[in-house]
């Protein structure tokens, strides 16, 4: 039986701050529908997307309590979702109903009551919790595979490894191997390295070495690896909205291609939590335009032309000098080295 949540008033205020630093104002989209059933895969932005202009401002039209807003999956396939013009709100409650319960007719039973995510998680899934972008100093604390059972070249599940620097008390640790370099685009700055994932691996005996056997393998194992302890799966439920200080970064790396990408691709950006980014926000990718030649009436200049806003993308992890995210809206490729800044 479906659960239906108790819809309160939003909190007045709990966005002010980054709403006012936004060019995006609330605007219902063309043919907003007055109410939509939920379905499975359908996410929040997807959802609010039928009934807005610019989707990831839902949260300043839910009618959603504080607690409900931090994690907004409450929301599920079956449910109807209403908008209230008035506000305009989206609510899970038909504008003008008594009472906090939608009641659901005897016949009607929903089975898949997974809670809706704000975006796509199959999107986002592997970049979550595996170990991808490491720094220096990360490299300098990973645990270090120095042999194998067998003195084994390549090694697979059920196979026998032997660790250098383990922590105690730690069982579960993914397996990597540091890959190429990652710059920034304009100024070649180091930013740190991206890591290929190799597979898991569980301690059977600490010590020094400790012994561990690989549980998981995506590409063959052998010494010299890295080992970082297994990381736990971020909840997703980031609520989106704008930084509150500036952001001027550039798109460093495509993972769906070479040099450019597209919606519900994800990006590595050069800006990451020493520059204020956190989970959550939203920020819109620019296209430089480039220079323009004038050569008339006797002048000769060069003219810089404003960039071009084409594009959103949603931060969903972040590292000290860099952060992923995925690209939710964009009106052409992303590309390499094109700017990134508040919405």
């Amino acid at each position: 039986m479906l659960r239906i949540i108790s819809v309160l008033a939003l909190t007045l205020g709990l966005f002010t701050a980054s709403v006012s630093a936004v060019a995006d104002t609330v605007k219902l989209a063309e043919n907003a529908p007055d109410s939509y059933t939920v379905v499975k895969g359908d996410t929040l932005w997807d959802i609010s997307g039928k009934f807005l202009k610019h989707p990831w401002l839902w949260p300043q039209v839910w009618r959603l309590n504080r607690e409900q807003i931090k994690d907004p999956h409450w929301i599920y396939p079956g449910q109807t979702i209403y908008l209230d013009r008035s506000g305009p709100y989206l609510t899970t409650t038909p504008p003008g109903a008594s009472g906090d319960t939608v009641k659901l007719k005897p016949q009607v039973r929903v089975e898949d009551i997974s809670p809706i995510p704000s975006v796509p998680l199959h999107r986002i899934e592997p970049f979550l919790t595996r170990p991808l972008f490491v720094s220096e100093k990360d490299l300098a604390g990973s645990a270090t595979i120095v042999a194998s059972d067998d003195a084994r070249l390549l090694n697979g599940p059920g196979d026998t490894i032997f660790g250098r620097d383990v922590t105690a008390g730690v069982r579960d640790w993914q397996i990597y191997r540091r890959a190429q370099p990652v710059k920034d685009p304009v100024t070649n700055e180091l930013l740190g390295y991206e890591a290929a994932y190799l597979g898991t691996a569980r301690v059977m005996q600490e010590g020094a070495p400790a012994t561990l056997q690989v549980t998981s393998v995506q590409h063959e194992v052998n010494a010299g690896d890295r080992m970082l302890p297994a990381a736990k799966a971020d909840i997703m439920s980031f609520v989106p909205h704008a930084p509150s200080g500036n952001v001027d970064a550039r798109i460093v790396k495509v993972h769906d291609g070479i040099q450019y990408t597209g919606k519900y691709s994800v990006v590595t950006i050069s800006a990451g939590r020493a520059a204020g980014v956190e989970p959550g926000h939203v920020l819109a990718v620019y296209r430089n335009r480039g220079d323009a030649k004038y050569d008339m009436d006797g002048k000769k200049e060069t003219i810089k032309l404003p960039d071009e806003r084409y594009g959103l993308i949603f931060v969903f992890r972040v590292f000290d000098r860099v952060a992923y995210a995925l690209v939710m809206e964009s009106g052409g490729p992303v590309k390499v080295a094109d700017s990134v800044r508040q919405p």
